[in-house]
């Protein structure tokens, strides 16, 4: 038996929809957390054997059947199909954790916010990075006041060569909804904004740029999933955008699967009092403050912090929630709806080459 914080997940029957290699992930924590995994749901019927063969649980090609089986399902699939299940189960009466962008667009978005608002259910979306220790870490010194008014945050989610598969749905905008930024930017946007306390967004500029996935002499060491060539891409490899807050607070964004530079993962976060450097792919975080008495005495503080596995993490608090029957304060639905929003205006800004206005 796995304890979670005191209270033991065994009692809750647990389904993913979406058996590909996130699904996989996320049922070794189920597991790994001791939650009943009953089953899970696929359309493709290798999917559903492998699923059987790893996990020695039922597997369908019915939503229905599965929903009729379980209290709570985590949502895997690829974007486009978010709503079509997210809904589903929430009208069911499912508790619902859904891995991130909440949807393909911003319609669709909308759509499975409303269902949430309606259901008898809770719904968490997927932005795993703010179990991250140094996330929490920095969270709890923001609310001691320790930086006092946090005004501005660089965020970063750069690779120099990481274009998912092409020809897989990362690469396809009809299915993902677009390409570097709904599927790395969008971890990058929730951090920032989650820093920010997630104030009203009012503007957005930004560039959404395709120049690589479209290249025949596109040149990588390793790419995830086979590549099918540059005639299966048509979504977006990077992105450089700015975004304003009704407060105040800015946010600068640099997000990309491809580009000329080193790949780069760190956030930057600038207060009155003091600031905070977290670099997401090594875990570090350090904290630049004036020294005791002030004046000319600066410091910078490096915050040792314990590995965590965030997807478990996430899945601890999802499965918290659903034991007590209450929504949750972190990882909302609302908060991924402001998200989309801002993707969507980095999108239509690009479209039409200037700033947008999301407050209108």
């Amino acid at each position: 038996m796995t304890l979670v914080d005191g209270f033991d997940p065994s009692g809750i029957r647990v389904g993913i929809v979406g058996l590909g290699g996130i699904g996989h992930h996320h049922a070794e924590r189920l597991e790994s957390l001791g939650a009943d995994l009953v089953g899970g749901m696929d359309v493709d019927a290798g999917a559903r054997e492998r699923f059987v063969r790893e996990f020695d649980a039922h597997a369908f090609e019915d939503a229905g059947e599965l929903f009729d089986m379980v209290d709570a399902v985590l949502i895997t699939t690829p974007n486009r199909f978010h709503e079509e299940y997210a809904v589903s189960a929430l009208e069911w009466g499912l508790d619902v954790l859904l891995e991130k962008p909440l949807a393909h667009t911003l319609e669709s978005a909308e759509r499975i916010a409303a269902a949430a608002r309606d259901a008898d259910g809770i719904c968490m979306v997927g932005f795993n990075n703010r179990f991250a220790a140094p996330v929490e870490v920095l969270k709890h010194y923001q609310a001691e006041g320790r930086f006092g008014d946090v005004n501005h945050v660089e965020a970063n989610y750069v690779r120099r060569r990481g274009v998912p598969g092409r020809g897989s749905w990362f690469t396809s905008k009809e299915v993902s909804g677009g390409g570097s930024l709904i599927d790395i930017g969008v971890h990058a946007i929730d951090l920032a904004l989650y820093f920010l306390d997630f104030p009203e967004v009012v503007e957005v500029s930004g560039i959404a740029r395709s120049e690589f996935g479209g290249r025949d002499d596109y040149t990588y060491i390793d790419m995830w999933g086979d590549d099918s060539g540059p005639e299966d891409f048509d979504v977006d490899d990077s992105v450089s955008a700015f975004i304003r807050t009704a407060d105040g607070a800015t946010v600068s964004l640099e997000a990309a699967w491809a580009t000329n530079r080193p790949e780069n993962n760190d956030f930057f976060v600038r207060g009155t009092e003091a600031g905070a450097h977290f670099d997401r792919s090594s875990g570090d975080l350090t904290l630049f403050e004036n020294g005791i008495g002030g004046g000319h005495h600066l410091t910078d503080t490096d915050v040792d912090t314990r590995e965590v596995d965030t997807h478990r993490a996430e899945q601890a608090a999802f499965l918290e929630a659903v034991e007590a029957g209450e929504e949750p304060t972190r990882n909302t639905v609302d908060q991924a709806l402001t998200v989309q929003r801002v993707i969507d205006g980095i999108y239509r800004s690009t479209d039409e080459g200037r700033a947008v206005r999301l407050d209108e």
